[in-house]
């Protein structure tokens, strides 16, 4: 009887270890975050080389999105800054084209100068930070058509295109 109550036992603990392990797995936060939505490719995670534009894009996060009409950061766009200038800080051979985009709403002139002013913000953001601002160009490309991260003319889908995203560049002109 003891050793059946010993199996009994043993069978209980991996059981419990087998559960945990399966609720951790469930546990991580799978909504994705404003600021990394959309960026991790398929397969994130597997033999990302450290320093690779892959590593930015999957383990740091490129995309800060921003309220209507604004080019205020929030604390979650902080956050993923954050994030960015402590890579760019340990690979300073990167220069950093920030490129600023905005929704459908609003003339094409509001909405370049809406988008240059987010670009600049994630630019100052990152130069108080420690980044040399001769790393960094901003860009606006307003509400280009061909670059929107979803089209409709819903305004579900407007809040995606208010952003701004940070793309590693060898040369800061291009």
């Amino acid at each position: 009887m003891d050793k059946s109550k010993q199996k009994i036992a043993k069978v209980k603990r991996g059981m419990a270890l087998v559960m945990a392990l399966a609720l951790a797995g469930c546990a991580s936060d799978l909504a994705p975050s404003k600021s990394t939505a959309n960026d991790a490719p398929a397969g994130a995670g597997l033999n990302i080389p450290p320093g690779s534009n892959e590593d930015f894009i999957v383990n740091v996060g490129r995309r800060v999105f921003f309220t209507e009409n604004s080019a205020a950061l929030d604390d979650t766009a902080k956050t993923t800054l954050d994030n960015q200038a402590a890579w760019l800080s340990t690979y300073p051979a990167y220069k950093v084209k920030v490129e600023g985009f905005a929704d459908e709403k609003g003339s094409t002139q509001f909405n370049m100068q809406l988008g240059a002013k987010r670009a600049e913000a994630v630019v100052f953001y990152l130069v108080s930070k420690g980044i040399p601002a001769a790393r960094l160009k901003a860009k606006s490309f307003g509400n280009a058509s061909d670059r929107k991260v979803k089209a409709c003319d819903d305004i579900s889908c407007w809040s995606q295109n208010r952003r701004a995203v940070t793309v590693l560049v060898t040369d800061v002109e291009t």
